[in-house]
């Protein structure tokens, strides 16, 4: 059985399988309509739970309709429907899902949450994020940009602004997938060691460079991501603005950057803060191919922890 938890914890072969499937699964929808099923129906006849302790609207939809391109069906649960963690434990919620559906993708807070689901669990558990990581949106990413640019081997990547959950899993992916990071942000908000740690033992390239216009020297991609998170107080949201502003990504940050560099944010996007809508909404751009791509991508990833 095939969970998807993490890309550090995932096989190199199977993830680059995992991309290209992606890649030719998107291809052969070109034209359809949108709920059009795939000539494949790989999951049909199974059940698939989507639990969400956290909102979403990407993760929540990308999976939903991509269940069911599949032949499979979907079962929407919110944490408020559930007893998890609270008037169960997280190992009999898994054990009676388990009874019930063919796959688990949960969305929540604590990763310890996601382990002991997967640890109890009798059928597959996909990690949709958590606090650490969000491994279904770097996945995205790469497709993203191989599709715009070719392989990401051995190219520049720029982390401009919080080394938070998804710059975590940006670092998986590089060591996984061969290129090099550059992070780019005060010092509180550094991405924790263990993650940069993985992407050098694996032959890495990572950096962190305080001096943002010296980072994006000659980036091939320059992302970022929110600065503030919807659960921070007023007074933790202004101080973290105070000491991120000097990492936002505007033009004139981009154009520090290689001509053909990239731009991608994983939505939603606090316009004018981490980035200006002149490079979100311009030629570097590539947000909206991004949060598509979570759909291909994630379709792949279910493929693969089921075998089919």
């Amino acid at each position: 059985m095939n969970h998807f938890l993490d890309i550090h914890k995932t096989d190199e072969a199977a993830l680059r399988s995992m991309i290209d499937q992606a890649g030719a699964m998107k291809k052969a929808r070109l034209g359809r309509p949108k709920a059009a099923p795939d000539d494949e129906q790989p999951l049909a006849g199974r059940m698939v739970a989507l639990i969400f302790e956290k909102p979403s609207t990407r993760t929540r939809v990308s999976f939903d309709v991509g269940v069911r391109q599949m032949g499979g069906e979907t079962m929407v649960l919110s944490g408020k429907d559930m007893q998890l963690g609270h008037g169960e434990t997280i190992a009999d919620t898994a054990r009676v899902l388990s009874r019930y559906v063919d796959m688990i993708m949960i969305r929540t807070f604590d990763e310890t949450i996601l382990t002991e689901m997967a640890e109890y669990a009798d059928v597959p558990v996909i990690n949709g994020l958590t606090d650490r990581t969000h491994p279904c949106q770097i996945m995205a990413d790469v497709l993203t940009y191989e599709e715009h640019r070719g392989p990401i081997k051995g190219k520049k990547v720029v982390w401009a602004g919080d080394g938070n959950n998804v710059c975590a899993s940006f670092l998986h992916a590089a060591g996984q997938f061969g290129f090099d990071l550059t992070f780019t942000g005060p010092a509180q908000f550094d991405p924790e060691e263990e993650f940069m740690g993985f992407a050098r033992q694996k032959g890495s390239k990572v950096v962190v460079e305080r001096d943002p216009f010296k980072a994006v020297e000659g980036a091939d991609l320059v992302v970022a991501d929110t600065w503030v998170s919807m659960h921070d107080s007023q007074s933790a949201k202004e101080r973290r603005h105070n000491l991120l502003r000097p990492y936002q990504v505007n033009a004139e940050l981009m154009s520090h950057a290689k001509p053909d560099a990239l731009f991608m944010h994983c939505l939603p996007a606090h316009r004018e803060e981490e980035a200006t809508s002149e490079v979100m909404d311009g030629p570097h751009s590539v947000i909206f191919d991004e949060a598509e791509n979570r759909l291909h991508a994630q379709k792949a990833i279910m493929r693969w922890c089921l075998g089919v």
